[in-house]
């Protein structure tokens, strides 16, 4: 029996009710103190799991079918062939199965690497994008394969879409978090750092501290996330019991990261999850990460801090912490040095 098992809950419908569904068509309407209503849910969902439902979210269900149709069509290929797109340092490209490990998880001591492969995508920066050419740290462009028709424009309209998203809802979190709407927007402007994962599992050969992805917390300000039908992820309760969140037509599955954390002075919950496929049904999954340009300081909002509570981090540039992030947790990750991102940035 492994962790998850161990550890599910004893009463899973009361778990279940944990997970909070948002409606955001009406904010997506603009109807009037809907900002408000959803700002309130998302500020209780952040300081209660970490984790909520979204839906009437805007994206159309044929660009997410057909981004998995797409990311399923990659994963196919030889290995030789997706070994041609190796992930890069801007952590942009293809990764292997077993060539990354949890390291940085503060929540699970990772001893074995995980098993699944991943594609990584940015923004779709040309050759001739200012930041390709000057080789900003962070900044680069994608990688394709040459011979999969519609794999890039299909993987792009859902990238694009989910950006959409994303930027659309910081007002939102930026009323949870109690600052006016516009507070994160300097944040956010000028190609925010976003990554899109399409992650392929085979079933986990669990032996002995196995997983797919070990236990740990996102490193992005929150995530938004598309799977298919084959279970597999678990998410870890307030209480230490493992809930394995069922997967709701027409939704997205949302979870904050460790930026908003920082940012709320530890007030919202960055909730360790992690995944075991079990059977013998391969798994498919679109994370999606969206996060404040790498260029900008990571800092407690002024709304968070009292006497009582002090902030409990010092301003740091976003771009560190991805460095520090990337360097512990992927195998191929040397990375640009501190000072390096420190004389592009400063």
């Amino acid at each position: 029996m492994h962790l998850f098992q161990e550890n599910a809950p004893q009463d899973l419908d009361r778990a279940l009710e944990s997970l909070a569904i948002l409606d955001l068509g009406p904010f997506l309407d603009g109807q009037d103190g809907a900002q408000d209503q959803l700002a309130s849910e998302i500020r209780h969902a952040c300081e209660t799991i970490g984790f909520f439902y979204i839906k009437n979210h805007g994206v159309p269900a044929a660009v997410i079918d057909n981004a998995f149709a797409q990311s399923r069509r990659f994963h196919a290929l030889p290995l030789s062939e997706k070994k041609k797109l190796p992930l890069d340092k801007h952590n942009v490209g293809y990764l292997p199965m077993n060539e990354s490990v949890q390291k940085h998880s503060t929540v699970h001591k990772a001893t074995k690497p995980n098993q699944n492969e991943s594609f990584f995508i940015t923004h779709d920066r040309g050759p001739d994008h200012p930041d390709v050419i000057a080789g900003t740290p962070l900044r680069g462009g994608n990688y394709w394969p040459g011979d999969l028709p519609g794999f890039r424009e299909g993987v792009m309209a859902y990238f694009r879409a989910l950006n959409d998203l994303g930027q659309q809802l910081i007002p939102a979190f930026a009323v949870a978090l109690g600052m006016s709407a516009d507070y994160f927007e300097e944040d956010f402007a000028n190609e925010n750092n976003a990554k899109l994962r399409l992650l392929h599992y085979p079933p986990t050969q669990v032996e002995d501290n196995d997983f797919g992805t070990g236990p740990h917390t996102d490193n992005s300000f929150m995530t938004i996330l598309a799977r298919d039908d084959t279970p597999g992820l678990a998410i870890r309760l307030t209480s230490g019991e493992w809930l394995a969140p069922p997967v709701i037509p027409g939704t997205f599955l949302v979870n904050i990261g460790n930026m908003i954390r920082r940012m709320s002075n530890d007030r919202f919950l960055s909730t360790p999850h992690g995944v075991i496929v079990e059977g013998d049904t391969d798994r498919y999954s679109m994370a999606y990460f969206h996060s404040p340009n790498v260029t900008r300081p990571i800092k407690v909002a002024p709304s968070c801090v009292d006497d009582e509570h002090p902030a409990k981090y010092e301003p740091t540039l976003y771009a560190d912490l991805i460095r520090e992030f990337y360097q512990a947790n992927y195998f191929h990750q040397d990375g640009y040095g501190k000072a390096e991102i420190r004389n592009r940035y400063d």
